[in-house]
């Protein structure tokens, strides 16, 4: 991790975490829902969705108003469901999370599921009470509609499950890592974009940058999942091979994965070359692909 993004995560992640404790303690009228809720938020993460929001931002020269602040921190809420329902027995069936036991193995199946279902209504709770213009809540509650939905990450999540112990190309894995991962990623971008008013030009990079961005992140992870250990991830290692899920290692190997993710990663790296030449400022986004490092 470099510099520039050390210092930007050490001012804002905190901000972002008060933010999260402030609202989720009157976010529930059921106690056990609101303690559900509240564990797999609270268990930590990168809360890279929220930093990639407010960085786009920041990268148009804006000042993050505490409106922009609740918006960008809306995802969080609808990642953190994912995961509690990807965490499921009828899913992937893990007991590790965030280095510690899954929602459903503390609170149960039933409470797990609801836990989620909560959270995802309080992400577009938060989108459409956030004090920003009528025009820009409408874009950010449609868009994150679309890459949470049916047509992202929803569907990203069906093709993964669906073909779990089948081998298949490697184009339709790559789709399938863009909507599964990429889309709430690409979304978290360009939510920054709309709020910090970016130009049309400016738009078609970001949206670059974030594609590119979020098939890097997941095609690293497929890489980690062979070669980390539990305590590095924080999840259990080693799932996708014992499952049979479709990894860009499993198809390709190791080495070409590697290579797969350099390219995704140069892919983003020109595009905020070019989001520099459009007027914004393409280093703070270049910092977060330092996440790939190691």
């Amino acid at each position: 991790m470099n510099k520039q993004l050390r210092s930007f995560e050490q001012e804002y992640v905190p901000k972002i975490n008060r933010l999260l404790d402030e609202k989720l303690a009157t976010s529930a009228n059921q106690s056990l829902l609101g303690q559900s809720m509240a564990y797999s938020v609270k268990a930590g993460g990168k809360r890279l969705r929220p930093l990639l929001t407010l960085a786009t931002i920041v990268s148009l020269n804006k000042e993050i108003t505490a409106a922009e602040m609740q918006a960008a921190v809306a995802v969080e809420l609808l990642h953190t469901y994912s995961l509690i329902h990807d965490d499921l027995p009828a899913m992937d069936n893990d007991d590790l999370r965030r280095g510690q036991a899954t929602n459903h193995k503390v609170f149960g199946e039933d409470i797990a599921i609801l836990a989620g279902d909560g959270l995802q209504a309080l992400a577009f709770d938060w989108l459409a009470t956030a004090p920003l213009d009528a025009s820009i809540t409408i874009r950010l509650v449609q868009k994150l509609a679309v890459a949470a939905g049916p047509k992202g990450m929803v569907a990203g999540q069906v093709e993964d499950v669906s073909t779990t112990g089948k081998r298949i190309p490697l184009a339709q894995l790559q789709a399938l890592h863009k909507r599964k991962t990429g889309a709430l990623l690409e979304y978290a971008v360009m939510a920054g974009a709309v709020m910090g008013h970016a130009t049309a030009e400016q738009c078609q990079h970001f949206a670059r940058f974030g594609a590119a961005f979020g098939l890097a992140f997941q095609i690293y992870d497929d890489i980690l999942d062979e070669t980390a250990t539990a305590e590095q991830l924080g999840k259990t290692p080693n799932k996708d091979e014992v499952e049979g899920k479709n990894t860009y290692p499993r198809l390709i190997g190791l080495p070409a994965a590697r290579q797969a993710l350099n390219a995704s990663i140069e892919d983003a790296r020109q595009a905020c070359d070019a989001l520099s030449d459009s007027g914004a400022d393409g280093n703070i986004l270049s910092a977060f692909l330092s996440y790939f490092e190691g």
